[in-house]
């Protein structure tokens, strides 16, 4: 199976342009042949949390019906992240798409001190199965938790998936805490970091994959746009950068 994570650089609150960079990196996920791929946390605005009461969308909008079409015709499983509206609560969102499927939303289950004036936090995990892989999502700051990785592996997961908007103080936490999960739970782990300005910082990218021993496995930069390909049936991976980048893989 092959799980992409991407990373690019969004612009903050503009949906449509960020959507169609989305577009761009579902394409290359397909020449890959792959199977899973997630984008960082909050893709579609940017991590912009003062922006996001007046982005907020509700689960069902049909601007996001091009991402279930992308799954049905490529059976390709897509993680997105947007500010979800339920009711008067804004989540930090993954909305996921998988081929013939009802859209399934991701809430953040554990907020940073400084989302909570602006977010809700989820209450559910999700758990997503293909290829007889069980994947869980994380969001940024509760991928850094241990107890989230250890409900993780309660729940049998093979491959942990991290959606970040890190600087270079949070990468380079995530560098030394991932793995350690990977290793603790034998499961592998892949990131998805973003570039470029997010709320009052700059995401430095560097999204990267690790094996069940810990071992990195893939890594691209802090500045290109493209994604980690992780193959899980060989333990390799490589990095695949956008056409108006230079294409570039490295394999482990």
């Amino acid at each position: 199976m092959k799980v992409c994570a991407a990373q690019f650089r969004p612009i903050a609150g503009d949906f449509a342009t960020n959507r169609a960079k989305h577009l761009e990196l579902i394409e290359l996920a397909v020449n890959q042949r792959a199977d899973v791929l997630f984008f960082p946390e909050l893709s579609l605005t940017g991590f912009e949390p003062r922006l996001a009461d007046s982005l907020a969308i509700d689960i069902d909008d049909h601007r996001l019906d091009l991402f279930q079409e992308c799954s049905d015709n490529h059976n390709l499983i897509i993680g997105v992240g947007m500010p979800i509206i339920a009711g008067s609560d804004v989540y930090i969102g993954m909305v996921w798409f998988a081929s013939g499927e009802v859209r399934r939303l991701y809430a953040k289950q554990q907020l940073h001190p400084d989302e909570h004036p602006y977010f809700v936090q989820g209450h559910e995990q999700l758990l997503l199965e293909r290829q007889g892989f069980k994947l869980t999502p994380a969001i940024c700051y509760e991928s850094l938790q241990m107890d989230h990785a250890d409900d993780a592996a309660a729940l049998s997961s093979d491959i942990y998936l991290a959606s970040v908007a890190k600087p270079v103080g949070g990468l380079a936490k995530a560098m030394k805490h991932y793995p350690i999960v990977a290793r603790r739970h034998n499961m592998f782990v892949i990131m998805a970091n973003c570039v470029g300005p997010s709320d009052d910082f700059l995401s430095v990218g560097q999204s990267a994959t690790w094996n069940v021993r810990g071992e990195l496995l893939a890594q691209i930069d802090a500045e290109s746009e493209g994604m980690v390909v992780l193959d899980t049936h060989s333990g390799s991976a490589s990095v695949k950068k956008l056409a108006n980048q230079a294409m570039h893989s490295t394999g482990a």
